[in-house]
């Protein structure tokens, strides 16, 4: 930790990742850069060279705590500018119970509306405040008078509210990196008036979407005596009227015991200059040449998630499956690659899940397919991105179809990796990129109606109106990409609204 006030920072920013990856050379660690092609943590990053000095919070495993030996503080001095790593060192109890019971088990599920997956038993409150005053003490640390924090997602729901505690100097930002659901739904969970009041800490909470700033505005109105300073008018960009996420107005300001709440709807984007260049490659070409020659002519549906009951993949199956039952004549002429990787094999959820999907797989490609055609390829490991940039090249149809999703970057990154500028994007209308690209097909998961004649309609596109809607796909996820994300969140803090997401009302 600092151990003076010279040495502490202008901008301080929490998030459970470490902002790198430690490499073992000869017996030795070394630092490299992240190779998520999301972008969003070294973007994060790119806000320490405009700072002084900056400070990252984030967690790592130790056996044990207190061994002298564990490395607390790392200082990294790499093309985004110098700043320091604070690691905080959790035993594997700890991060069981604070991420992969709380956080996955318990706030998941409501935070994208299944109640009914809900698991409270198992929850270890004390332990997931004790995570999180220890991250809030270290941001504390490290912040200069007036710095500004900026906590990252909801199992750290906490941290505003004690920083708040330790050091009311310092300016609190939190981004919400999934959905948040309206009262009925999110007041479900027992720590509901803690979680909002800790929140209602910071200066600005921001969200993807208006509908999710909305949501949190009817809970926190629920439980505190809150009061709605000011409210815009949401503009086109963020307001498809395809979308089941749609709002006409955004609450932007709330007043909460003599404190004014800025909120903010800032949509993550994707990387779409890093895409763009890999996606023109030459080894990426000479993939995408590979997989064209594969495919022969036979037209390539690619979807790709995680293996998680929000994804929707077993009702995507079960929409495949009547597909080829009704069009006889797209037999041997169409294959979906479905890419579904699970991100925690310890959860019971999710391996139930990956059986399903599996069985499903199974059921298909032995009733329909044959010696020279598989209608069904089942990918459960993950796909390098370059890979997988070579895919969305070959891919005629992107079929993103979650039954809830924060935002879903997959189908940026497909539009992203367009150059070609053909290509159909089917969207489930409950993923918050929804509301921003208009121009895809929009697709009801919950309706078996819906999704077989999206697909359909996909499908049967002629040329040119796949090229008109992809042109505008492809501008859209320009214009709100991963850099606009994060300085709109940043310059929250000054005067004013961005009038590219909100007009006055």
């Amino acid at each position: 930790m600092p151990s003076d006030v010279q040495n502490r920072s202008d901008l301080v920013i929490v998030y459970h990742r470490q902002p790198y990856e430690e490499v073992e050379v000869n017996g030795k660690i070394e630092y490299r850069e992240n190779k998520s092609p999301n972008g969003i943590v070294p973007t994060l990053k790119s806000f320490f060279g405009r700072v002084d000095k900056g400070a990252w919070i984030a967690w790592k495993h130790a056996e044990d705590p207190s061994n002298p030996g564990f490395e607390r503080v790392v200082e990294i001095d790499d093309p985004h500018g110098k700043y320091t790593v604070s690691r905080l060192p959790l035993t594997p109890e700890q991060v069981t119970s604070f991420y992969h019971v709380s956080s996955k088990e318990a706030f998941w599920p409501i935070l994208h509306g299944f109640k009914e997956r809900y698991n409270y038993d198992p929850v270890d409150w004390s332990t997931f405040r004790e995570v999180n005053w220890a991250f809030a003490e270290a941001a504390a640390a490290e912040a200069a008078d007036g710095a500004t924090v900026w906590v990252h997602d909801y199992n750290l729901w906490l941290v505003p509210g004690y920083l708040r505690t330790l050091r009311p100097d310092v300016k609190i930002s939190f981004f919400h990196h999934t959905p948040f659901p309206g009262a009925d739904i999110f007041n479900v969970l027992p720590w509901r008036r803690e979680i909002l009041e800790s929140l209602m800490a910071c200066d600005v909470v921001g969200f993807h979407i208006p509908r999710y700033v909305n949501n949190f505005v009817s809970a926190a109105r629920s439980l505190l005596e809150v009061d709605t300073q000011k409210r815009e008018k949401v503009s086109p960009e963020l307001n498809a009227q395809t979308s089941a996420l749609s709002e006409q107005s955004v609450v932007t300001e709330l007043a909460y015991e003599g404190r004014t709440v800025r909120l903010q709807a800032s949509p993550v984007g994707v990387d779409v200059d890093y895409i763009e260049t890999l996606a023109t490659s030459d080894r990426t070409l000479q993939r995408f040449e590979q997989i064209m020659s594969d495919l022969g002519d036979r037209r390539l549906i690619l979807s790709v998630g995680r293996t998680d009951y929000t994804k929707g993949g077993i009702e995507q199956l079960e929409s495949y499956e009547r597909l080829l039952e009704s069009r006889p004549d797209l037999r041997g002429r169409i294959q979906l690659m479905h890419v579904s990787v699970m991100a925690n094999e310890n959860m019971t959820a999710y391996r139930q899940i990956q059986e399903d999907l599996e069985h499903m797989a199974g059921r298909i490609n032995g009733r329909y397919g044959s010696f020279d055609w598989q209608p069904l390829v089942l990918i459960s490991r993950p796909v390098p991105f370059a890979d997988l940039v070579a895919y969305y090249r070959a891919a005629d149809i992107a079929w993103i179809t979650p039954l809830a999703d924060g935002m879903n970057l997959v189908c940026k990154e497909y539009a992203a990796a367009r150059t070609d500028g053909d290509g159909v994007l089917v969207l489930s209308e409950f993923a918050g990129a929804a509301v921003e690209l208009a121009t895809a097909v929009p697709t009801n998961p919950f309706s078996h109606k819906s999704m077989d004649s999206a697909l359909q309609f996909a499908l049967d596109m002629p040329e040119d109106e796949r090229r008109g809607r992809m042109k505008l796909l492809r501008h859209l996820v320009r214009l709100h990409d991963v850099r606009f994300w994060a300085e709109d969140q940043m310059q929250a803090f000054g005067k004013g609204t961005p009038q590219a997401l909100t007009t006055a009302a």
